[in-house]
């Protein structure tokens, strides 16, 4: 298949953005994850279909959206959307119709040229920062033929590129992207394979085993570590998290990502998947608590993007 042939499902394209690599980048968001992390911060990008996302403060509940839909479904006002949305179709005729923009469809297909016409767009301040394309998601290797394309045009053309991934990827997708990207982003989210499965969706095995045999070939990984209190804070955790990170010759930094409660609130506006999940965000003096467990293992520490 011919990169001119390849299409990919994108969620969003964020542009201007100081959190996903160095310097000022474009970030692609792409559909599809195989976790399903109970505080996923991007639930939109978890299934791999097109999907409408509700902001039912914006509803003034006209009935328009329900007017246009081929089969009448319930607007995310009327208390319904949750119940119904395994029947929408995702046509985006209730987006069209909806004069308060209370309603957004959350996947597009765009071919491979059309991705990288609109990120080039930005290459001025690509240049003049230092920044780049960041590939994130969902996971960004759940399509990776059509990422790869991607990154060998921008390869190309001298563009900084970055994959932010979850780790549980083919072993084969990702020793493919390493001579093509410039930076990976890896998440470690959990140390303790059990844990990791409850928390994340699946267990941790193949990903750790993915980010040993990355980091033997590729020299530029920032791994990342979301700090969740109550899920995986506690010091031992946090100290074979460490461990590891120390021991990998391409692990540059590691970056701290303090919990927020954005993510549940876009949950609740798509619908789901999964139960409702609350944590309070750890205070920045356990922040800087747990900083000091990874800057004593020798790592070059941040906390944030």
């Amino acid at each position: 298949m011919t990169s001119a042939s390849l299409t990919g499902l994108v969620f969003d394209v964020q542009r201007f953005s100081l959190h996903d690599g160095p310097g000022i980048r474009t970030t692609v968001f792409m559909k599809g994850c195989p976790l399903a992390c109970r505080w996923c911060h991007n639930p939109e990008g978890m299934r791999t279909a097109p999907e409408i996302v509700v902001s039912p403060d914006r509803c003034i509940e006209c009935g328009a959206c329900v007017d246009a839909c081929p089969h009448g479904l319930p607007s995310g006002a009327g208390g319904g959307w949750a119940e119904a949305k395994d029947r929408c179709e995702a046509c985006g005729r209730c987006v069209e119709a909806c004069p308060t923009e209370a309603r957004r469809l959350a996947g597009r297909t765009v071919t491979v040229e059309q991705l990288v016409d609109e990120v080039t767009r930005d290459r001025l301040f690509y240049d003049e920062s230092g920044g780049g394309v960041t590939f994130s998601g969902g996971e960004p290797l759940h399509q990776a033929d059509f990422v790869l394309a991607c990154l060998e045009i921008l390869k190309q053309q001298a563009i900084h590129t970055a994959v932010d991934t979850c780790g549980l990827a083919d072993r084969h997708d990702l020793l493919r992207a390493a001579p093509l990207a410039d930076l990976f982003l890896f998440d470690i989210k959990h140390m303790d394979e059990v844990a990791h499965a409850e928390w994340a969706g699946a267990p941790n095995a193949r990903i750790l085993a993915n980010l040993e045999a990355l980091a033997q070939v590729h020299p530029a990984i920032w791994v990342r570590v979301p700090v969740v209190p109550g899920v995986n804070d506690d010091p031992d955790n946090l100290r074979r998290t460490a461990a590891l990170a120390a021991t990998l010759p391409g692990v540059q930094r590691v970056s701290l990502l303090p919990y927020h409660v954005f993510g549940e609130d876009k949950r609740e506006r798509t619908g789901g998947p999964g139960a409702p999940f609350s944590a309070t965000p750890p205070r920045p003096d356990h922040m800087r608590e747990i900083a000091a467990i990874f800057e004593q293992a020798g790592l070059l520490t941040v906390i944030g993007g």
